[in-house]
């Protein structure tokens, strides 16, 4: 792992974390020339002692590491933190980039990848959590906080707190998704808008990622018991999806 954890001012701070020293080598050194504080780690021990000691505001995180896999590592880290994720897969394994967004990554990349992708990605993320920012200060006229059914989202902290005023974890983009639904409450979006709200880069016509992000928000904002007929976000076949509750702003 990198020694150098000082985080240089006003930079943003990276951490790559995989078992390929030539990736390593070479992701950190295109970060780096584009303006980007990088710290390295080969695994999830080295990961973790890193987060330990300083601040980091992304992490790309490879799925195939030594001991703990990314996976693992990602499900560990979205039960305490909404940290962004950017998890690396091998090219063509549908199963692990999906599982990677169901447990909470804000994004994926296959490899062998070109690092003005990987780049353009970071941005996009990074973008969506720091838009908190410009949003309390009024850029999108979006309000305070919502409410649905009693559960309410408070936009400054960019918090969900259920009927009981629990807070809900959510990840980056289920919470940007979220806003989508209740910025547009009983109305069909298509998947192509809610990517574009909840992921900020276009879609494919075999993207699956929108249905997963769906998937996972519906677990957290209906009951246990819940189905597709009763969920709170409805499925309308061959267009999108629709958010059901009535949304009063607050």
């Amino acid at each position: 792992m990198t020694t150098d954890i000082a985080t240089t001012a006003g930079q943003t701070q990276i951490l790559v974390v995989d078992d390929d020293g030539e990736i390593r080598r070479l992701v950190a050194k295109f970060l780096r020339e584009n303006g980007f504080h990088v710290l390295v780690a080969r695994d999830g021990s080295e990961m973790k002692a890193c987060l330990a000691q300083t601040h980091v505001d992304l992490i790309v995180l490879d799925v195939m590491l030594p001991g703990t896999n990314g996976l693992d590592l990602c499900r560990d880290l979205r039960r305490s933190s909404s940290l962004p994720i950017i998890m690396l897969t091998a090219k063509g394994d549908d199963t692990d980039r999906i599982v990677g967004l169901e447990i909470g990554a804000d994004d994926y990349l296959a490899k062998p990848f070109n690092p003005r992708e990987l780049l353009a990605r970071i941005n996009a993320v990074l973008r969506r959590t720091s838009s908190a920012t410009s949003t309390q200060a009024g850029a999108h006229n979006r309000a305070r906080g919502f409410v649905f059914d009693g559960w309410r989202i408070d936009t400054t902290k960019r918090e969900l707190l259920n009927a009981d005023g629990i807070v809900i974890d959510l990840s980056s983009a289920e919470y940007d998704l979220l806003i989508a639904f209740v910025e547009a409450p009983q109305r069909v979006l298509t998947r192509e808008q809610l990517l574009d709200s909840a992921r900020n880069r276009t879609a494919s016509g075999f993207d699956r990622s929108i249905d997963v992000l769906v998937s996972r928000l519906r677990r957290k904002i209906d009951n246990d018991d819940s189905d597709e007929s009763t969920s709170r976000i409805k499925t309308v076949r061959g267009q999108g999806y629709f958010f059901k509750p009535d949304v009063t702003v607050s």
